[in-house]
């Protein structure tokens, strides 16, 4: 018997929705944990897999690589996770794509390193990365359209904020893993307790998240909405061949152009900014770490405003605005960040100031992402929902994904610290653009 996910008379969650909507949030934490373990946990130790005396740069991009490969196997992982679930269930494909991920996780924590096996060790690494993106790209396509199909329209805003603010709060949660592992196991040098050891600690707790989450999961229910979906479609047919014709490829194309914009800002902000201002710049590890912990606090509040205004004034609206002053705003904001880690660098003094600045810029650039969740779902009808958000939501990762690589190629015309400006200018105009080619959803109907 189908449960029913909302109260009529009263627009509120039932038990069974809400533990779908904590699923969804909780599903969220642990992808983002996941994916920012090489930037926040393995940067400080990608010395130990790789030859000695690599330069700085070099350094960096291996780093930038990593997260890019991750990224990178998500698409497919939305293809392929995205059609179980528009087929079979949304229920069925997250349990399958978390506990990929899970494995995929624990595993990075077991590899030997280059004085072992040599540069078999990098490769291992990005090929455990490259396949646990796949299996993280279909947690967030199947559990996500779940959540907020379970959501009346007055919460899907809010639902959409509380999903997108656990991104946040996986990053803060790696941050404090990788603080605390310091305190017992100091960074350093390649015979430093953390890079010889150290880094594996962060990869053993976001496998042991993934058991966790996995055992929450079995208690959530399937929607309704695919339910009835199910019921009555007579045929199923293919989600992506459906994708790829008529109304919903024009969907789908306003959705990837939008979302290339949104991930080009946050590829030049929050992935860049830990090996930018550590490995690049010459702030201390430790120091990065614990500024961008608290930085994120700030962020995940920036969600949940961003997505109350998207339901109070229009998801439309206040992302082509989001674009906008990123554009015009943020481009300031990171070249004062940048000046003040170089000289915080070079005299010594508080890194204060420049986490300050760098909070504001990732503030102001990732914020908007609280809406966009919740934006894609709505562009969707039931039989390609989970494919079209999450499709839409990581293909589009593919071209700003290699972020290291443009960085490199403006490095040629202007100081590699600043190359970032250029791509999220970049981001922010095509963010604003696609918005603009798109209509207001908060009014679509999910059933």
């Amino acid at each position: 018997m189908a449960t029913t996910s909302l109260d009529p008379g009263k627009q509120r969650l039932t038990p069974p929705a809400k533990r779908a909507v904590k699923g969804a949030c909780f599903g969220f934490f642990v992808d983002y944990f996941d994916i920012y373990l090489p930037v926040v946990a393995l940067t400080p130790a990608i010395a130990y897999f790789q030859p000695p005396d690599t330069a700085p740069a070099v350094a960096a991009t291996l780093s930038y690589i990593t997260l890019a490969l991750t990224l990178i196997g998500r698409p497919l992982g939305a293809i392929v996770f995205g059609r179980i679930a528009d087929i079979t269930g949304r229920r069925r494909a997250t349990l399958v794509a978390v506990a990929g991920a899970g494995t995929c996780t624990l595993l990075m924590g077991l590899l030997p390193g280059y004085a072992t096996i040599g540069w078999l060790s990098i490769a291992l690494v990005l090929l455990l990365r490259f396949v646990g993106g796949v299996f993280m790209g279909g947690e967030y396509s199947s559990a996500n359209p779940l959540a907020m199909e379970a959501s009346p329209k007055r919460l899907r805003g809010l639902v959409g904020g509380l999903i997108a603010a656990a991104y946040p709060l996986g990053y803060i949660a790696i941050s404090l893993v990788v603080a605390l592992t310091f305190q017992f196991a100091p960074t350093g040098g390649l015979d430093s307790p953390y890079v010889q050891w150290g880094w594996r600690i962060p990869f053993f707790v976001g496998a042991a998240l993934s058991v966790w989450f996995l055992l929450y999961f079995r208690k959530v229910e399937e929607s309704d909405a695919f339910k009835q979906e199910q019921r009555t479609s007579a045929v199923r047919k293919s989600p992506l061949k459906e994708l790829l014709t008529g109304e919903h490829r024009r969907k789908l194309l306003q959705v990837l152009l939008m979302m290339t914009g949104m991930w080009f800002t946050v590829q030049a902000t929050l992935s860049a900014t830990p090996a930018l201002l550590s490995a690049v710049i010459g702030l201390p590890s430790s120091a990065v770490n614990t500024g961008l912990l608290v930085a994120n606090v700030f962020v995940a509040a920036g969600y949940l405003v961003m997505a109350q205004l998207g339901q109070r004034f229009g998801r439309r609206r206040m992302l082509v605005l989001s674009g906008v002053w990123t554009v015009l705003l943020v481009p300031v904001v990171f070249a004062t960040m940048v000046r003040s880690a170089t000289a915080a660098a070079a005299d010594g003094s508080s890194v204060l100031p420049t986490m300050v600045w760098a909070t504001l810029a990732l503030v102001l650039t990732v914020s908007p992402w609280g809406i966009v969740s919740t934006y894609i779902i709505e562009r969707f009808a039931t039989g390609v929902r989970a494919s079209g958000y999450g499709i839409g939501y990581s293909l589009a990762v593919i071209v700003p994904g290699f972020y290291a690589f443009y960085m490199i190629g403006l490095a040629n015309f202007m100081p590699y610290e600043y190359t970032p400006i250029a791509l999220i200018v970049l981001g922010g105009a095509l963010a604003a653009i696609g918005a603009l080619r798109g209509p207001e959803t908060r009014d679509a109907d999910l059933t």
